[in-house]
Parts: structure tokens; C-alpha cells; sequence
């Protein structure tokens, strides 16, 4: 049945979009994430997701779990650039006194609009960023965020809509931190994804603006490469020119299509918190994390200049693929 219906979350409303294929939870008054991605084909869950007894973590680091928004994504230098004239200094909230992960932690959006058909079904969300007085104080310039997650039988949308509400230019980077599970099985998981070299890291983890090229493992990835095994937490260029697509398929043909606008979306982080076991983060990004900082243009490093009042639409998409019984 293609319709939301409402649920709730320790104490906090969820909206969930349901087609014959999936179940979306979305979390709108904590951080606007999608808490969970539900196939009820195959009967199992896509993503990382909370459990009850999880508030207090989620709270901490709202960015463990589901496929939790990042603005902007990664590390930035001590917290700090400057852009316009405009000084930002952002928490230091990781190792270094550099600041990781962005602004947008547990923030309570607004739901707008619900629409259901015959065709699918959508949420859409707002957040006004001057509404949030610690979130103003590290980037003082307002923004409205609009989010529409839409879901049409196998495939979920996500549309992020930014406007600049202020008369001055500012910087913006976002990307997706989405935790895909691996079952428990690495071994039985391919994962296949364009990219075209390596960015060099400092031992902060922080870019240098060299990049390396393919080699060892990373040189049969564009092929598809097997979980088992891998220890990542690495930062690579996408393939220019080339569709912006990452395929994790399972040895039964079961395949996660995960497809972003390769116009905006040029890096990309995979993550699999140690050894590959449970998870694989493939987290798209449209900044090159610390990219105000690097001596790189922005066609490089991505960084989108919002001018005022023109907003800009950052899309993405998820695909389960089903095998066909023979």
C-alpha cells in the first residue's frame, strides 16, 4: 500500500512510507534522518537501525545509524574558515581540535507537505537554520532546508532543496553517511563503484589536495570487489564523466543501487568501522572535506557557492533490486 502512516520512536514521532516493496521510518524531530530502510521482500533491514534503548548514543552521534544528513560532511581544520569575508568557526568536537561531521546533528524539522497516489508516496520537511541559535553562531548564514523523501515501489528519492535567505554568497557541502548492512557476511557481498583515484590524508585525516592514483585493492573497485576482508576509512574521487552510481550486490544477484547526481556529488567515503563484518558506510559527498581551507578551486573540491535567494537541489536514490527466481 503506497501511503505514510505514523509511529513513534522513544516518545518521538516517526512517519513511515510504505510501497509493496519497502518501509521507510523517518525521524523528523531528531535530526530529520531515515532511521530505517525495511524490505519486506526479503524480510530484512537495510540500514542500521536504532533500537529503542539507543537514545542516548543516538543523541551523542546521531550519524551511527540509518542514512543521517551530513553539512557539511568530513573534517574541517581546527574548526575554522573564512569565505566572503566571513569568519565560521565550527566545534571542535574530534581528535585535534578539528571539527567533524557538520552542523546538522538533532535538529527538529517541520513536516510540510504529504502526498500519496496510485504512483508512490512523499514527505516533505523544512528547517530554518536561524531558528537554531548554536547552529548560527558557527555559520551566520540562514538557510532554509527542504527535504523530500519519496518513495515509488522499490526506489527512495531524496531531494535536499538549500536556500540562501541573507544577501551574502556562502559556502556549502553535504554528503550521506548511509550505513548499509552486510548481515554478518562480507563474503557474500560485491561492491562496485566508478572512482578514479585516492586523496592523500594527513595524519589528522584531513585532505592534502594530492591525489593518488588506483592501486592494490582499489584498482579492480570500478570491476567490483569483494567485502570480505576489507578495513576502510578512505576518501576517493569520483569518476568524471561517468555516472555517479555505487552497486552493492549480494552472491544471489540481490543488488543496493545507489545512484546520486554526479553534477554535484564528486567524492566519496567508504567506511566499514573495522574490519568488514556488519556494515559498509558508502557516504557520497559534494565537498572535498576542509575544502574552504585547501589552495583548490571549487570545481575540485565541490564546494557549491549558495547565492542568495537561488536555491539549489542536491538528489539522490536508493534501489533495491530484487533477484528473479528461476
Amino acid at each position: 500500500m503506497k501511503q505514510v502512516t505514523k509511529s513513534q520512536w522513544n516518545g518521538y514521532d516517526t512517519y513511515i512510507l510504505h510501497s509493496r516493496n519497502l518501509e521507510i521510518t523517518l525521524l523528523p524531530r531528531l535530526g530529520n534522518n531515515i532511521i530505517a530502510i525495511r524490505d519486506l521482500v526479503q524480510n530484512r533491514d537495510i540500514v542500521r537501525r536504532p533500537d529503542e534503548d539507543d537514545l542516548a548514543f543516538y543523541l551523542q552521534k546521531p550519524y551511527h545509524f540509518g542514512v543521517p544528513l551530513l553539512i557539511p560532511p568530513g573534517r574541517i581544520h581546527r574548526g575554522k574558515f573564512e569565505y566572503e569575508g566571513i569568519r565560521y568557526q565550527f566545534d571542535q568536537n574530534t581528535a585535534n581540535d578539528n571539527h567533524i561531521h557538520g552542523l546538522h546533528r538533532s535538529q527538529s524539522w517541520r513536516v510540510s507537505d504529504i502526498e500519496e497516489d496510485e504512483d508512490g508516496c512523499s514527505i516533505t520537511t523544512e528547517l530554518l537554520t536561524e531558528n537554531d541559535a548554536h547552529w548560527m553562531e558557527q555559520f551566520p548564514i540562514p538557510l532554509k532546508l527542504e527535504m523530500t523523501f519519496s518513495l515509488q515501489n522499490e526506489v527512495l528519492t531524496q531531494r535536499l532543496r538549500v536556500t540562501n535567505l541573507s544577501s551574502t554568497p556562502a559556502p556549502f557541502g553535504m554528503g550521506y553517511h548511509t550505513w548499509f548492512l552486510l548481515d554478518g557476511k562480507p563474503e557474500d557481498w560485491m561492491l562496485q563503484l566508478p572512482v578514479s583515484g585516492l586523496y592523500v590524508q594527513n595524519e589528522e585525516q584531513l585532505p592534502t589536495g594530492e591525489i593518488e592514483a588506483l592501486h592494490d585493492e582499489w584498482s579492480s573497485l570500478e570491476e567490483g570487489i569483494n567485502m570480505q576482508g576489507r578495513n576502510w576509512d578512505t576518501l576517493l574521487r569520483a569518476t568524471e564523466r561517468k555516472p555517479a552510481v555505487a552497486h552493492l550486490r549480494r552472491k544471489d544477484g540481490y543488488t543496493l543501487k545507489y545512484s546520486v547526481d554526479e553534477a554535484f556529488f564528486k567524492h566519496w567515503v567508504l567506511y566499514t568501522k573495522g574490519e568488514s563484518d556488519q556494515f559498509l558506510c558508502i557516504e557520497p559527498y559534494t565537498w572535498l572535506p576542509n575544502a574552504p581551507n585547501l589552495p583548490l578551486t571549487d570545481e575540485v573540491t565541490g564546494l557549491v557557492r549558495l547565492e542568495p535567494e537561488q536555491p539549489v537541489d542536491f538528489v539522490t536514490h536508493i534501489e533495491v533490486i530484487t533477484p528473479i527466481e528461476r
